[in-house]
């Protein structure tokens, strides 16, 4: 994770696009590059093992 709160929340606090994996805001409705709107979160853990 961040070192600083506000690092983290700058950080992680996105959406990401299901189609073309562009981040966007966190309260975003649709995709900023290609109006996609099918977003999730972005993750807070990696998922590498």
């Amino acid at each position: 994770m961040a070192r600083f709160k506000e690092a983290e929340s700058r950080l992680l606090d996105k959406s990401v696009c299901m189609s073309c994996y562009a981040t966007n805001p966190k309260n975003a409705s649709r995709c900023r590059k290609c109006g996609y709107s099918n977003l999730r979160p972005k993750a807070r853990e990696s998922r590498k093992q």
